[in-house]
Order: structure tokens, then C-alpha cells, then sequence
């Protein structure tokens, strides 16, 4: 795989909506990664740089985490994604 330097420290991100990426639509298997078998899904990610805005898809392994805190007497809870990898898929 070819890896392409890019200056990132300007750059800003903004993640969009998360789903399972699907490996087969009649039966709606979703896609796991080759290595862990860990299901994969599908992420939009805005990203600006130097000004300019450009919408990508990435494909990270799914790993939620849930989590629950209380801060100041208010209880906060979700889910925490980990990715440990990311792949670019060309636009269309």
C-alpha cells in the first residue's frame, strides 16, 4: 500500500453518520475485518484544510465502548468508538 505523506496540524475533522458497512445486500451480512473479525462500519468524515472542505467515507473495525460519568450531579452516558485503522474510499 502506497502511504502519502499529509501535513495534518491545520486540519480539522468532523465526523458525520456511523453505519455497519454492508458485504452483502440480499442478505444483509455486514463485513468484518479479514485480520480480528471484527465488524466494520462506514463513517462520513468532513475534512477542512487550508479552508477547503471535502466529505470522505472511512471504514474503521467497530469498537463501542459504553461509558456513564456523573459530573456535577448530572449523569452523562454513550458509547465510545476506537478505531485501529483507517482506510480513505474514493469518492464517486
Amino acid at each position: 500500500m502506497r502511504v502519502i505523506p499529509v501535513d495534518t496540524s491545520n486540519a480539522a475533522l468532523m465526523l458525520g453518520a456511523v453505519r455497519p458497512k454492508v458485504k452483502d445486500r440480499q442478505t444483509g451480512e455486514i463485513a468484518v475485518d479479514r485480520d480480528s473479525g471484527t465488524p466494520l462500519v462506514l463513517a462520513d468524515v468532513m475534512f477542512v484544510l487550508d479552508g477547503r472542505a471535502e466529505m470522505i467515507t472511512v471504514t474503521v473495525p467497530e469498537t463501542g465502548i459504553s461509558w456513564e460519568s456523573v459530573f456535577n450531579g448530572q449523569s452523562r452516558h454513550g458509547i465510545a468508538y476506537r478505531a485501529t485503522a483507517v482506510n480513505a474510499k474514493a469518492a464517486r
